[in-house]
Formats: C-alpha cells, structure tokens, sequence
C-alpha cells in the first residue's frame, strides 16, 4: 500500500484518520508482498488501532494525577511480607470490582506501600480504558476550599470528583474534617454510591474511622456509604 499520492492523504488527514495514514505507510511491502488486499488492510487497520488504544492509555495515565505513574500491580514486592492476599491483589487486578462499584480500602503502617497501591490500581484501571483519579485526602480539602470562593464552584467540584469511574483518595482521615468538609464528603460519597469506585488509602483501621471523622449524622451516613460493598 506504498505509493499513496499527496491528495489521498491529505484526505485522511482531514477525516481525522492520520494513525491509519501512519500505518500504511509504515508497512514493509515485502512482507506482505503476496497478500490479498483485505489480509493487507487488516494488517493495517490493527496496527493503527494498536497506537490509537496506546495513546488513549497513555493519555487517562497522564490524566489521572498518579503520584507514582510507573506503579504497577506486577511489581508489588514482598506480598505476604506486607500484609496482601496475593489473590486479592490478582483480583483487583482484573478491574471486575469496578463493574461491580465496590470500594477498595488499603490500610497500613506509613511506608506500607498504600499509596503506590492505589496508583497501580489506578493505572490498571486506566489500561482497562478506566478513567481514574488520585488525589491526598488534604489536596481535596483545599480544592473544595478554593471552590467555595467560585461561581458554581462547589456543583462543578462534586461533578468532578463524582465522574470519575475510579477515584483514590489517599491519606484519608489524615487530619479531622470539619462539618463543611463532612458534608461535602457525604455529598461526593452520595453520588458515587453504587455508581463507581472510590479506593481508601489510609493508616486508620476501620474501627478508628468514626472517630476521627467526628460525630455528628454525617459521620454516619459517610461510614454507611463506605463500609457496605467495600473490599478490606
């Protein structure tokens, strides 16, 4: 398929369809001397379907805010050493808890690894073609903090962090939230119960959750929507 003149591609160009245009004219005409046309043009089409699912991957990667972009659930050393159920781990691996909604909590020591967990959660997603989302417990406080002090800045805020298919927060309950940050966070949970994932990172055990969050209805309606289809 060598040979294509200047209008034909420029025509490809315009449709949009320059990874298709990239490939023909990467294909090595004496490796597929002899082929039928339509073996030569499936040969193409997935070879421009291969960069274009990359970049879409590359680009939810870049996107996602990792704080540890080369994380990766393969690399996870010394498993059983960390406290991990390597079949946990495979499982999640899998990204089917997504489609389920359920939420992932990774709670240890500083320095356990639950932060690169969740970025190599979140990249797994993101080659699943998830959108996905990290973000610190306290970046998300100042972010609501600064939406507060636009127009509409607390609805386009909760759009936000309540689209994304996956989102981690880590350090969760670093600091005790105040009751705007408690009601916030029943909103955010609210929306995204039973329609995405959320993942926890965090050093508290489940049992020193509620007091930290503080007391008050909101607490409790913010563990009602994390305890129940929550994997631990």
């Amino acid at each position: 398929m060598s040979g294509i003149d200047l209008e034909t591609k420029r025509k490809l160009r315009e449709m949009g369809a320059a990874p298709l245009l990239e490939a023909i004219e990467a294909q090595d005409d004496t490796l597929v001397l002899g082929l039928a046309f339509a073996d030569r043009l499936r040969l193409v089409v997935d070879e421009a379907h291969s960069g274009f699912t990359h970049a879409k991957v590359e680009g939810l990667i870049r996107r996602a805010g990792l704080r540890y972009p080369g994380a990766d659930l393969r690399r996870v050393d010394l498993i059983e050493e960390r406290g991990l159920d390597r079949n946990v781990i495979a499982q999640l691996a899998t990204c089917s808890f997504i489609d389920r909604h359920q939420n992932v909590v990774f709670q240890g020591f500083t320095g356990s690894g639950k932060s690169y967990l969740g970025c190599a959660l979140a990249k797994q997603a993101c080659q699943h073609r998830i959108r996905a989302h990290y973000i610190r417990m306290p970046d998300l406080e100042e972010a609501w903090a600064q939406a507060k002090d636009k127009p509409q800045g607390q609805t386009k805020f909760l759009n936000k962090y309540a689209a994304f298919t996956l989102l981690v927060i880590d350090e969760w309950l670093l600091d005790h939230p105040d009751e705007g940050m408690r009601s916030m966070l029943l909103e955010l949970l609210e929306r995204r119960y039973d329609a995405a994932s959320t993942v926890f990172c965090t050093q508290y055990a489940k049992k020193d959750w509620h007091q930290r969050l503080g007391s008050g209805v909101h607490a409790d309606a913010i563990m009602d929507r994390i305890v129940h289809n929550t994997i631990w």
